[in-house]
């Protein structure tokens, strides 16, 4: 799974969120590393939904301006488990394997 698709599922895994508000919590999850363009976050979107993974949970006026909240749908919470899952594997077999070189301490926050 390419990073920002599991940004953007992990930014809707505790509540809907419309575009803007998951752009900002692409790039809080990330700690600023990952800034999602507009046409980077739609189009990324549109293929979720397509997908199965995301659905449009409501549309919404504000000021003026139609919105769509984006809601993650159960294929994408099982994607979403099964990623972290594999990442989760992959992270404690890196660092059993790093612990067996001489001389390693450990990674530093």
């Amino acid at each position: 799974m390419q990073e920002p698709t599991l940004l953007l599922l992990t930014a809707l895994a505790d509540e809907p969120r419309h575009g803007y508000a998951l752009m900002r919590e692409v790039a809080e999850i990330s700690d600023g590393r990952v800034r999602l363009r507009t046409g980077t976050l739609y189009g990324a979107l549109e293929r979720l939904q397509r997908e199965g993974m995301v659905r449009v949970e409501r549309e919404e006026v504000v000021d003026g301006r139609a919105r769509k909240v984006y809601a993650l749908a159960e294929p994408g919470v099982t994607a979403l488990a099964e990623e972290t899952a594999r990442l989760r594997a992959l992270a404690v077999e890196a660092e059993r394997r790093l612990a067996l070189r001489p001389g390693f301490r450990g990674a530093t926050a």
